[in-house]
């Protein structure tokens, strides 16, 4: 059995992460994209840190779908279709707060299914679902806090070989061989806080 998720927690940790990371996210996105990725997310999460109250009283789907509509408001580029529609999808496949391990792999996975659409691709492609994946994997075998946060870092150090094949990076080529990925970046990050909350619950 898993306890209550608590929300507020999760959307704070998020965005102080964010906001810690973000001129690091911005230099892996100066060296194989446009350089916003750290100033776009730390203005998404910091929307989503405003409004903490008002999504922490809502139920635990329809919490994560204003989640995720304030993202797609709120982050430029294609990241905040991507994060937007990975958190409204989890919110559309969980009404309620997972409770069980098992559940929590399957709203996850929806979330990881609709970035795949949203953004045509799948891992291997150095994006932010190499990191996903794996995570989402992770989960639906079972895994504890520490798999979880293994399956994060191995997915995204899996990015730096790769040569990108979606997004602005794919322009470089195999310029873009030798950095990590920035979504896949943040996506670790954001994957490390809620394991940081969880932890301490």
């Amino acid at each position: 059995m898993m306890g209550e998720l608590p929300i507020r927690r999760l959307i704070e940790a998020c965005a102080a992460t964010v906001a810690a990371h973000a001129e690091e996210l911005t230099a892996l996105d100066q060296a194989i994209g446009d350089g916003d990725h750290g100033l776009n997310m730390q203005r998404g999460f910091k929307a989503v840190a405003e409004a903490a109250e008002e999504i922490a009283a809502l139920p635990f789907g329809k919490a994560l779908h204003k989640a995720g509509m304030t993202l797609v408001m709120k982050v430029g580029g294609a990241s905040g279709p991507l994060y937007g529609s990975l958190f409204m999808a989890m919110g559309k496949a969980g009404h309620e707060a997972p409770t069980e391990p098992a559940r929590l792999a399957e709203v996850f996975a929806a979330g990881v299914e609709a970035v795949k659409a949203r953004g045509k691709s799948d891992a291997g492609a150095k994006t932010m679902l190499d990191v996903l994946v794996p995570v989402q994997a992770a989960l639906a075998e079972g895994g504890d806090i520490a798999a979880v946060r293994a399956a994060a870092d191995g997915g995204l150090a899996a990015t730096a070989p790769l040569r990108a094949t979606k997004g602005r990076a794919a322009f470089l080529g195999e310029r873009s061989i030798g950095h990590l990925d920035p979504g896949a970046r943040s996506s670790a990050l954001l994957v490390h806080a809620v394991c940081d909350v969880l932890e301490e619950e």
